[in-house]
């Protein structure tokens, strides 16, 4: 697909650059420190009993105690916000803090969730798992198409959940057409938007309803923090806030906030890098005989490219590709052959990874979420393209005279 063909949106841009620069950011409060303090605290004081008994009236505004609100979480909070185009958010200490916050604060015993395209594997298991103790109703849908999803809408059908790029297969769903589809049924319609981040997509102005990060991979950047955040409405993170995010207290740590802030930072212009090194890897990927069908964006087919120009400002560099004819013993020596790909299950930072979904006991499993069975999945870093080329050519190289 021609990235030029993109909508490229200047007030989105402008936004993104003022948010993650310290343009906004009140120094003065901090004895004009350029870098913010990391406030490392569990606890916050106040200089009167009064003043204490008004705070916890407003203890969801207020600084009392770190499990509630803390300064440089706060700070954090709210870039990632202004990121998304949202009204309030809340980070959690894991992407699956964040699922499960999103999750339980908007499904009750026997209520119906719609799982639209290919999911991270923890969610599907976390509603498995609500299914069984909670009595949760799922179904998923692989084809996302508006037709289908209208066809699994049940009465008691409460939320719809989705990606896109879909988990591993990297389908594109209509994210619009999804979310006016679920305001006429009075569903909530919350999205794992880690893959794009905010930067190249931003699922609110299109409807949605809920937007979640992992923000472990591209916001974080550095393979250093463990995070999530949930972006909503401030009347809808009301029950996550009080129940999900307060009383579950799976809050992220100060510290980890900071290093959060640290990765927002240069945000913008480690998205550009990963998509222009990802694109050279994609093209070089398309000369080889032995690869099929390459999962990612880029290549979208016309009517995934028609949905793209609409909902996404460019692409991130994590993707798939099928090596033809492989098994698993083909896939372990092509993966264990590479040297500057490493290998290893997270994605979005500065190293570049490999893995695949194929671990040589769970075929059926890959079938079943329509899944190949020689797949292998990519997460392109920032070393320079040109050795990360030469690094799968070899690979390639080794398989095919074994």
């Amino acid at each position: 697909m021609d990235l030029n063909t993109l909508l490229i949106n200047k007030e989105f841009s402008l936004n993104d650059n003022i948010t993650c620069s310290g343009l906004n950011e009140e120094h003065e409060k901090y004895f004009g420190a350029v870098s913010a303090p990391i406030i490392q605290t569990s606890l916050f004081v106040q200089k009167d009993y009064q003043s204490y008994c008004d705070d916890m009236i407003h203890e969801a505004e207020r600084f009392i105690y770190s499990r509630g609100l803390n300064p440089t979480v706060d700070m954090v909070e709210r870039k990632i916000a202004s990121l998304e185009m949202g009204e309030s958010c809340r980070c959690f200490a894991s992407g699956m803090g964040a699922i499960s916050a999103a999750l339980m604060a908007n499904l009750n015993s026997h209520d119906h969730i719609l799982l639209v395209n290919n999911i991270y594997g923890p969610a599907i298991e976390l509603i498995k798992q609500m299914a069984v103790k909670y009595q949760i109703q799922y179904d998923t849908l692989f084809d996302g198409s508006i037709e289908n999803i209208k066809r699994h809408i049940k009465p008691n059908t409460k939320v719809i959940y989705t990606e896109s790029p879909g988990t591993m297969t990297m389908k594109i769903v209509d994210l619009a057409e999804i979310a006016q589809l679920a305001k006429s049924h009075n569903i909530t319609t919350i999205i794992d938007n880690t893959w794009p981040t905010p930067v190249f997509q931003k699922p609110l102005t299109l409807g949605f309803d809920i937007v979640i990060h992992s923000c472990t991979k591209y916001l974080g950047g550095h393979s250093d923090l463990i995070a999530g955040a949930v972006v909503t409405s401030a009347e809808r993170m009301n029950p996550i806030r009080d129940f999900s995010h307060q009383l579950l207290g799976a809050v992220l740590s100060p510290f980890a906030a900071w290093l959060l802030l640290r990765g927002i930072r240069t945000l913008p212009m480690r998205m550009r890098l990963h998509q222009e090194n990802t694109i050279k890897i994609l093209d070089y990927l398309n000369t080889r005989t032995d690869v099929k069908n390459i999962l990612h964006p880029y290549f979208a087919n016309p009517q995934e490219a028609q949905i793209i120009r609409k909902q996404m400002l460019g692409f991130s560099g994590l993707f798939s590709f099928e090596i033809e004819n492989a098994n698993f013993a083909k896939i372990k020596k092509f993966i264990d052959c590479c040297k500057v790909f490493k290998i290893g299950c997270s994605w979005g930072s500065y190293e570049s990874l490999i893995i695949s979904p194929n671990r040589g006991y769970n075929e059926d499993a890959l079938k079943q979420s329509n899944i190949g069975t020689g797949l292998i999945r990519l997460s392109v870093g920032q070393e320079d393209p040109d050795l990360l080329i030469s690094d799968l050519d070899a690979a390639f190289k080794a398989i095919k005279s074994s």
